[in-house]
C-alpha cells in the first residue's frame, strides 16, 4: 500500500505545499463551460491523473457507469454535531517534527474530513468544492465494505473458513485461487504471480484497472475484456499463507466467491446488509466493470457522513443508535487481527502502519482494545479506535496513489485515536 519517504523528503513536501496550497477544481477550471475546454475537461482517459482527480474523485458516477446501492427511505440515522477546535492538535510528524491538523491536512489534498468521539461530531469540514451530499470514491476501503460481508457470510453458515475457492467458482480451479481458502483471501494471504504496482502500465494491478474498467488500456496491453476474464489468468507463485501480500484481485476474487455462494451480487449485499439497515443520507456507488459486475476491491463512492456511519457500525460492534445491524461476533472476529509477524515481513507496509496486522480486508491493532483502519489509495481512510471511541473518516485527491503527506496519515488517525 505504501512506500517508505525519508524525512527530509517529508519535511520538504510539507513546506512547499503550506508555501504554495494545491489548487482547487475550481481554480483549476475543471469542468467549467458547455463543454468544458480540452485542457479542463475531465474524461475516463484522464480521469485519476492529477490534476484531473481534484473533479473525478467527487463525481465518478459522471464518467463512468455504476451500480446504485440505495439507502432506502426508512429515516436517516442523526449524526449529532459536538464541535470542537482541533486546528492545532499536532502529531509526530515523518518529518521529524511536530505538524499541526490542519497543515496536514492542506498538504495532503484533503477534500473532507470527519472526526468522532463519544458518538458526537466533534469536527466536518469539506475543501475543494466537496459538499455534505457528494459521494466520493473510497478506492480500497471498499475492500473493508465486502470484508464485513464475508465475515457475516462465515457467521451465517453460507461460507466456511476452510473451504477453497474451487469449490464455488470452477472458472478459477487452474488459476492462483483455485487451492485458496476463503480465510486465505479474506486475509490477503493468496500466494500469487502478482505485482500491485500503481506506476507500471504493464503491471498485475495495472491490468486489472483495465480489466475493471478504472482506466482504457493502452495500445497493445487490451488483454481481458471483465473480470470475469481476468482473474482466471492470474497464476499461484509459492504456497498460500499464513503469509501477508496485499493483491486487488485477491478481493475481487471474495466478491465472486461470495455472490456464488450466497446467489445475490456484492452491491445488493452491501445496500440490504449495510447501507439501508443503516440508515444513510446518501446512495452509494459501485463502479460497474465492462461486463456490469460491481468492482469490489476498489470501487466504491460514499459520502464523508456515510462512511463515518461504517466507523460507527464498527465501533458499536454491529450495532448504530440501539439497533443490531450485524451481529458482534463479526466485528469481534475481524479486530482480533491476524499474527501482525506477517505483516512485518513486508517492509512498506511494516513502515506505514507498524505493529498491524491484516484481517478480514482491514488493517487491525489489537493490544486488548481494537484499532480498525481501511485505507484506500489517494488518501481514502475510515479509522476506529475502539478503546477511546474515536471515528476519523478522510478523503482526499492526492494526486499520487502514494505520497509524502499521504504516508503521514496514519501516524494523524492514530493520534487523533489515542489523544482524544
Amino acid at each position: 500500500m505504501s512506500q517508505y519517504f525519508p524525512p527530509a523528503d517529508t519535511a520538504a513536501h510539507y513546506a512547499e505545499l503550506l508555501a504554495s496550497p494545491p489548487p482547487t477544481a475550481a481554480d483549476l477550471g475543471l469542468m467549467q463551460g458547455f463543454p468544458a475546454p480540452l485542457a479542463q475537461r475531465v474524461t475516463w482517459e484522464n480521469w485519476i491523473s492529477p490534476p484531473y482527480n481534484r473533479w473525478a474523485f467527487r463525481n465518478l458516477s459522471a464518467l463512468r457507469p455504476s451500480l446504485r446501492v440505495w439507502r432506502g427511505d426508512a429515516p436517516t440515522s442523526p449524526l449529532v454535531a459536538a464541535p470542537r477546535d482541533l486546528a492545532g492538535f499536532s502529531f509526530d510528524s515523518v518529518a521529524g517534527r511536530k505538524v499541526t491538523l490542519n497543515e496536514h491536512l492542506a498538504a495532503s489534498y484533503t477534500d473532507a474530513f470527519l472526526v468522532m468521539k463519544d458518538d458526537h461530531v466533534l469536527l466536518e469540514s469539506y475543501f475543494n468544492g466537496q459538499q455534505a451530499q457528494d459521494r466520493h470514491i473510497m478506492f480500497s476501503c471498499t475492500k473493508s465494505l465486502v470484508g464485513l460481508v464475508g465475515e457475516y457470510l462465515l457467521h451465517q453458515g453460507i461460507l466456511r473458513e476452510d473451504e477453497l475457492t474451487g469449490r464455488h467458482v470452477p472458472e478459477l480451479a487452474d488459476s492462483a485461487f483455485g487451492d485458496a481458502s476463503i480465510r486465505h483471501l479474506l486475509d490477503m494471504a493468496v500466494g500469487i504471480d502478482y505485482v500491485e504496482q500503481y506506476d507500471d502500465p504493464d503491471s498485475g494491478s495495472s491490468h486489472y484497472g483495465y480489466a475493471s474498467g478504472f482506466l482504457p488500456a493502452p495500445a497493445g496491453l487490451a488483454r481481458y475484456a471483465s473480470l470475469y476474464e481476468y482473474l482466471p489468468s492470474l497464476q499461484k507463485k509459492g504456497a498460500h499463507g499464513p503469509l501477508f501480500h496485499y493483491v486487488t484481485a485477491v478481493t475481487e476474487v471474495l466478491g465472486w466467491v461470495l455472490e456464488r455462494a450466497s446467489g445475490r451480487s456484492a452491491e445488493n449485499w452491501v445496500e440490504t446488509l449495510l447501507w439501508r439497515p443503516l440508515g444513510m443520507e446518501q446512495d452509494g456507488a459501485f463502479l460497474a466493470d465492462p461486463w456490469g459486475r460491481a468492482v469490489v476491491g476498489g470501487g466504491f463512492s460514499g459520502s464523508l457522513r456515510d462512511m463515518a456511519r461504517i466507523g460507527q457500525l464498527v465501533l458499536g460492534e454491529g450495532s448504530l443508535g440501539g439497533r443490531k445491524i450485524l451481529p458482534a461476533a463479526v466485528i469481534r472476529a475481524i479486530g482480533r487481527g491476524s499474527d501482525p509477524a506477517y505483516f512485518a515481513a513486508v517492509p512498506e507496509f511494516a513502515e506505514w502502519a507498524p505493529g498491524a496486522s491484516y484481517r478480514s480486508q482491514w488493517y487491525i491493532w489489537n493490544d486488548g482494545a481494537p484499532e480498525f483502519m481501511a485505507c484506500g489509495i489517494h488518501g481514502q481512510y475510515i479509522y476506529v479506535n475502539s478503546r477511546n471511541r474515536v471515528v476519523v473518516v478522510k478523503q482526499s485527491s492526492l494526486p499520487a496513489a502514494e505520497s509524502l503527506a499521504g504516508a503521514d496519515t496514519v501516524r494523524l488517525l492514530r493520534a487523533l485515536g489515542r489523544g482524544l
